[in-house]
């Protein structure tokens, strides 16, 4: 991207539905940041109990199988949201007014359509490792210390579809900027010049002082 982005709001219903999925987001991006951090606890761990006891963490691997959902996924509508995603500028960055939000706007279509897929194809990888009517309602397990691979598969589907509602407020708000012709619509990522970049900071940092 370009630079950094930031989201308008106002008192419209899209910028209300916008900002009351911004706490779904922000819980995950920070269970995702915590997966993460939890990581070099393990890797401590597990390298300190086999350099100096003989004896490494069990399952180190099975529960980095674990956490990489987490990790990986958790975090991806909170970045969407504030446009953080990697994309190509070049030609979008030199668009202005209607076609720069019809090109956005067919661009979260069709990521959109991606998602779905993918939901109902998670979703599906999901219920085939789900059975109440086994232990651990689980039909797979890990190889090691045999955890139930389910929750990991689990957080896929949940994460797509909370990315989806996401899409769908943003498909929303470029096709309103479209129609009317905005400037600066509410509940999509504007990006910011280096020169906006800089006095944006300017001002974080008035504020902290």
């Amino acid at each position: 991207m370009a630079g950094t982005s930031t989201v308008l709001e106002d008192s419209s219903l899209l910028s209300r539905l916008d900002r009351g999925l911004v706490p779904i987001e922000r819980v995950m991006a920070l269970l995702s940041g915590l997966a993460a951090f939890s990581l070099m606890f393990l890797a401590a761990y597990s390298v300190t109990g086999r350099e100096f006891f003989e004896k490494p963490l069990l399952g180190y691997v099975d529960l980095i199988e674990m956490l990489m959902p987490l990790i990986a996924i958790m975090g991806v509508s909170y970045v969407q949201r504030n446009g953080g995603h990697i994309r190509m500028d070049i030609i979008i960055g030199a668009m202005k007014g209607r076609w720069l939000w019809f090109f956005e706007l067919v661009s979260i279509l069709l990521i959109l359509m991606l998602m779905i897929a993918l939901v109902w194809g998670s979703w599906a990888h999901f219920d085939r490792s789900f059975d109440c009517a086994r232990p651990l309602c689980s039909r797979d397990s890990s190889i090691d210390i045999s955890l139930p691979i389910w929750p990991s598969k689990l957080i896929v589907p949940v994460a797509f579809a909370v990315l989806c509602l996401r899409l769908v407020l943003q498909a929303f708000g470029y096709g309103r900027a479209f129609w009317l012709n905005l400037e600066r619509p509410v509940a999509v990522p504007l990006i910011q010049s280096v020169a906006e970049q800089a006095i944006a900071e300017a001002k974080s940092l008035e504020g902290a002082d």
